[in-house]
């Protein structure tokens, strides 16, 4: 019986603080004068808990692996509202597909140079430099 109620406090708090972080995202959406949505507002939020450490990531572990592990179903709302403008999706196929291949080209090219500049060879400090080839 204990370990229930510890496994269920545990639940609890998780999902109590994504969404108080969901909500603070909301309430700051609607004071700026920029339309970012609440919900990435609240995710920016949890970020910044979580990298400055004033969250321990244990807490919420419980509901993000729940909600991590029944993703797939989360998403066929979304799928079947997406049907519902199935016509204006069709009529305007053309330029939905150049627009996610140039998209998708552009990213490509970006991580692609960006890692090359990240995990160039760079000198090791305190050791000599090896001589240059001629």
């Amino acid at each position: 019986m204990r370990n229930i109620i510890i496994n269920g406090w545990a639940f609890i708090r998780a999902f109590a603080l994504i969404y108080l972080c969901l909500f603070i995202g909301n309430f700051f959406s609607r004071l700026l004068p920029i339309t970012i949505p609440g919900s990435i507002l609240g995710m920016l939020i949890l970020f910044v808990l979580l990298s400055l450490q004033l969250l321990p990531p244990l807490w919420l572990k419980p509901g993000c692996h729940l909600l991590i592990r029944y993703m797939a179903l989360l998403f066929v709302p979304i799928g079947v509202g997406v049907m519902e403008y199935y016509h204006e999706l069709s009529s305007q196929f053309g330029p939905l597909v150049v627009s996610c291949v140039i998209s998708t080209l552009i990213v490509m090219v970006v991580v692609g140079y960006s890692s090359h500049y990240v995990h160039r060879e760079r000198p090791v400090a305190g050791q000599p430099r090896p001589p240059e080839d001629q």
